[in-house]
C-alpha cells in the first residue's frame, strides 16, 4: 500500500520552536513512532507531509524509504494529502496516518487495511466519553454517511460519542478524484479530508469502520500536557509487556524505557530506572533503584547497585557494579568484575575477577585478570593534548592513592605501594614504591591566627 503521514502542523499549544512532531516520546520523536509502525506494513511508498519548522523534519528523519513533501501554505488535512497525490500508486490503497498520533499499533492498522481491501474506504473510529474537539461520525441506518467537524456540528451532533480518528484507508484512484472535489466552505476555511466520506457514499460505496484495540492508540499530541499524558500511557504499556514476559518491576509506574529493553528470565528492576537506546539484560540480572543505563549489554547474574550510570558498555556475568558507579563509553568488563562506589571507568577493559571497589578513576586502560585497584587510584591518561593508555597486567595489586601517569605498564604480579606516583613501567612480580621520605619534626608549632 501507499502510506501518507501528515506532519505539517504548527503545534502552537506546544509553546516551542521545535516542530510538534519532533518532540520526544519514549526517547524518540513522535513522528518516528508513526514511521516505525508504518514500516512494519512494508509500504511501497511512504510520504511524509511536512510544513512547520522548515526543513527540520526531513533533515532530522531523512531516509531512503521516505518521501518528504512540503505543504505550503497549510490549508487543512485534505490539502495535505493532495500534496502527496502525484507520488501515490493508483493500483494500491492509501493509508493516511498522523505524525502526532504516535501510539497507533500495527494490529489496529492491519485490521483497518483488511476491512478496506483494495477498493473500499475504511475509517478508524473510536467511542469517547468526552468527544469534544473530534469530528463526529454521522450514521444512517447504522451506515456511515459523513463526518462532521466539531466547529460545524449542531448541538445534537455534538452529543455523538463515536468520533473520527482521522486514520483511514482509501482506494487511491478514487481518493484522488475525491480530493479534487473538496471545498473549503466551512468554519475553518480549510479542505477537510473527512469530506471524502460523504463523496464515497454519494458514489455508492459502503464506508467500513473498525475500532482500535485501545482508545489511547488514537490520542494525539497538541500540548506539553498531552505529551506527558501519552508518555505515561506509553511507559505503562511497556511495563505491562515486561511484566507479561516475567520481569519483576518494583513499581510499574516508575520505569522509563526510551528505546528498546530486552530481558532474560528472572530479571529484577527497582524503581526510577531509565533505559535508553538498546539495552539487553541477561538472566537473573538485578538493577537497583535510580540507575540510568544507555546502550549496554549486561550478562547473566550481574547486579547493578543503586544510582549507577552505564553508557555504551559491555558487562560480563556475575559482576557487581555500584552503587554510585559510572561506566562510560568503551568500557568492557569480563566476568566477575567488581566496580564499586564512586568509581568511574572510561574506554577501558577489565579481565575476569578484577576489582576497583572505591573512589577510583580508570580511563583508557587495559586491566588484566585478578587485578585489585585500591581506593583513590587514578590513571593520568590526559596530558592536556593527547590521551595515553595504561596497561595493568594479570594479578597486579595497585595500592591506594596511586597515580599511574600514562603511557605506563604495570607488569604481571607487580605490586604498587600506596601513594605511589608511577611514571615508569613497574616490573613484574616486584614491589614498586614512590614516596617522599617520612620525617617527623619535634617541637614544631602549628601557625595560629592572630587574636583580634
Amino acid at each position: 500500500m501507499n502510506v501518507v503521514i501528515l506532519a505539517a502542523g504548527m503545534g502552537k499549544r506546544m509553546q516551542s520552536d521545535l516542530p510538534k512532531v519532533l518532540h520526544a516520546l519514549g526517547g524518540k520523536p513522535l513522528l518516528s513512532h508513526v514511521i516505525d509502525t508504518a514500516r512494519q506494513l512494508c509500504p511501497s511508498r511512504c510520504c511524509v507531509i511536512y510544513g512547520h519548522g522548515g526543513d527540520a523534519v526531513p533533515t532530522r528523519l531523512a531516509s531512503d524509504d521516505l518521501h518528504f513533501v512540503l505543504q505550503e501554505p497549510q490549508l487543512g488535512t485534505g490539502h495535505a494529502v493532495m500534496q502527496a497525490a502525484p507520488l501515490l500508486n493508483d493500483d494500491e490503497p492509501t493509508l493516511v496516518l498522523y505524525g502526532d498520533v504516535p501510539l497507533i499499533t500495527l494490529g489496529t492498522l492491519e485490521t483497518l487495511a483488511a476491512a478496506a481491501g483494495s477498493n473500499t474506504l475504511a475509517v478508524l473510529t473510536v467511542e469517547l466519553d468526552d468527544p469534544t474537539g473530534y469530528g463526529r461520525i454521522i450514521r444512517e441506518q447504522q451506515r456511515i454517511v459523513r463526518i462532521i467537524e466539531q466547529k460545524d456540528a449542531d448541538d445534537n451532533q455534538r452529543k455523538i460519542r463515536e468520533v473520527n480518528t482521522g486514520i483511514l484507508v482509501a482506494p487511491t484512484r478514487k481518493l484522488k478524484t475525491w480530493l479534487s472535489r473538496l471545498s473549503n466552505d466551512n468554519a475553518q476555511r480549510e479542505y477537510y479530508l473527512t469530506d471524502i466520506i460523504a463523496q464515497a457514499v454519494k458514489d455508492g460505496l459502503t464506508v467500513e469502520s473498525t475500532h482500535p484495540a485501545h482508545a489511547w492508540e488514537t490520542l494525539g499530541v497538541n500540548s506539553k500536557l498531552q505529551l506527558a499524558e501519552l508518555e505515561r500511557i506509553y511507559q505503562r504499556s511497556i511495563a505491562s509487556q515486561l511484566l507479561e514476559q516475567g520481569v519483576t518491576l518494583a513499581d510499574p509506574a516508575r520505569i522509563d524505557v526510551r528505546g528498546t529493553l530486552r530481558c532474560g528470565r528472572d530479571v529484577i528492576i527497582d524503581v526510577n530506572c531509565i533505559f535508553e537506546g538498546e539495552v539487553v539484560l541477561g538472566d537473573q540480572v538485578q538493577i537497583g533503584a535510580n540507575c540510568i543505563i544507555r546502550n549496554a549489554r549486561i550478562a547473566a547474574g550481574t547486579q547493578i547497585k543503586p544510582f549507577t550510570h552505564i553508557e555504551e558498555t559491555l558487562i560480563g556475568t556475575e559482576s557487581r557494579i555500584g552503587p554510585y558507579a559510572r561506566l562510560r563509553p568503551g568500557t568492557v568488563l569480563a566476568d566477575d568484575v567488581h566496580i564499586g562506589n564512586f568509581v568511574e571507568v572510561k574506554n577501558s577493559q577489565f579481565g575476569t575477577h578484577s576489582k576497583a571497589n572505591h573512589l577510583a578513576y580508570v580511563g583508557d586502560a587495559t586491566v588484566g585478570s585478578r587485578v585489585n585497584i585500591g581506593a583513590g587510584t587514578i590513571t593520568c591518561n590526559y596530558d592536556g593534548a593527547n590521551k595515553h593508555r595504561t596497561i595493568i597486567e594479570d594479578d597486579a595489586f595497585i595500592g591506594s592513592d596511586t597515580q599511574l601517569v600514562a603511557p605506563v605498564t604495570v607488569g604481571k604480579g607487580a605490586t604498587l605501594g600506596a601513594g605511589t606516583t608511577l611514571t615508569k613501567d613497574a616490573p613484574a612480580n616486584s614491589l614498586t614504591v614512590s614516596r617522599a621520605k617520612q620525617t617527623s619534626i619535634a617541637g614544631w608549632q602549628r601557625p595560629v591566627k592572630p587574636k583580634k
